[in-house]
């Protein structure tokens, strides 16, 4: 959920790095505790990737002694299960040691306590910060020669110039080519919209 920066080289697709930043995912049941019962998350901005959007919605999410972060965002459609994507700042903050994760991987993960206007709704687990990762279209996994599941560098430049390793690879016919960072990688860099990016397998 940030702005696209143009990529280098002759790829088939123009490549976008978004900065991710806190937000979570949930099932419709959540929703319907937090928001009433029937609720349907309302669009309020759709994101580069087909069919996904920032709800209107937010909740807070309660942590270790009480502490809070409120407005947190919800992104949808709903999904199969409760999950949310923290920066290890946003962590630190709350008193949450998260693990580093790929997203739906939630076995073993701290759960928390979400607020929303008409109820609570208490996660056992889910609450992760998510591996950087790039989506890919089958056509530019072929171009970049890699497959789902293998890893990549994102060469950034700039002032703050860096290379991130370890980037995942996630391919699927309805995905753009896109990269998304978390907001505390994107600070590190201080990714601007003119920011020079590169994948590198």
């Amino acid at each position: 959920m940030g702005k696209p920066v143009p990529s280098t080289g002759n790829a088939p697709s123009p490549l976008v790095v978004n900065i991710s930043a806190r937000h979570c995912h949930l099932t419709q049941e959540a929703v319907e505790a937090l928001f009433g019962k029937g609720h349907q998350l309302t669009p309020m901005k759709w994101l580069y990737q087909e069919g996904q959007f920032a709800a209107e919605e937010a909740l807070t999410l309660v942590g270790p002694r009480s502490r809070v972060i409120s407005n947190l965002r919800i992104l949808g459609p709903c999904r199969t299960l409760n999950q949310v994507e923290l920066a290890y700042t946003d962590a630190i903050a709350l008193g949450f040691d998260i693990p580093l994760r790929k997203s739906g991987n939630i076995d073993g993960t701290p759960g928390g306590m979400l607020m929303g206007p008409e109820g609570f709704f208490e996660m056992p687990d889910g609450i992760i910060r998510a591996e950087r990762h790039v989506h890919m279209h089958p056509e530019d996994a072929a171009h970049y020669g890699v497959a789902a599941g293998d890893r990549m560098k994102l060469k950034i430049g700039g002032s703050c110039a860096v290379t991130f390793d370890e980037m995942l690879v996630r391919v699927d016919e309805s995905f753009k080519l896109e990269v998304h960072i978390d907001t505390d990688e994107g600070n590190a860099v201080d990714l601007k919209p003119d920011t020079p990016c590169e994948l590198v397998k």
